[in-house]
């Protein structure tokens, strides 16, 4: 993903998590804030060290940006988001990840 598409500041997670709505299934949860004077919508990713080493995280990561690759153009443009993913992902495959991220985000509907 293109750095305009990151959230990267603690400013910006801490406004979204305040201010956002949340949805959540058991392997992610997604928080959501509409940003109505931007071009384009921005995700940050959180994953915790209890899901494992630096390895681990880092390719959950990796494939929760791939899975959200196939969606960015059924996303809201205006919008910032925040995705953090919950235990049961380290052991995950990337279709079993990109599965779980869209059920989350039909949840919320977000993408059809």
């Amino acid at each position: 993903m293109e750095k305009r598409y990151r959230v990267k500041r603690n400013e910006d997670f801490q406004k979204i998590f305040k201010r956002g709505k949340s949805m959540a299934n058991r392997q992610f949860v997604v928080y959501t804030l509409d940003k109505r004077d931007q071009q384009n919508f921005r995700v940050g990713l959180s994953v915790g060290k209890k899901l494992g080493n630096a390895v681990t995280r880092n390719r959950i990561k990796r494939l929760i940006r791939e899975a959200l690759q196939e969606v960015k153009d059924q996303l809201p443009q205006d919008k910032d988001y925040i995705i953090i993913a919950r235990f049961p992902t380290a052991e995950m495959s990337h279709s079993e990840i990109q599965k779980s991220l869209f059920h989350v985000l039909k949840r919320a509907k977000l993408i059809q």
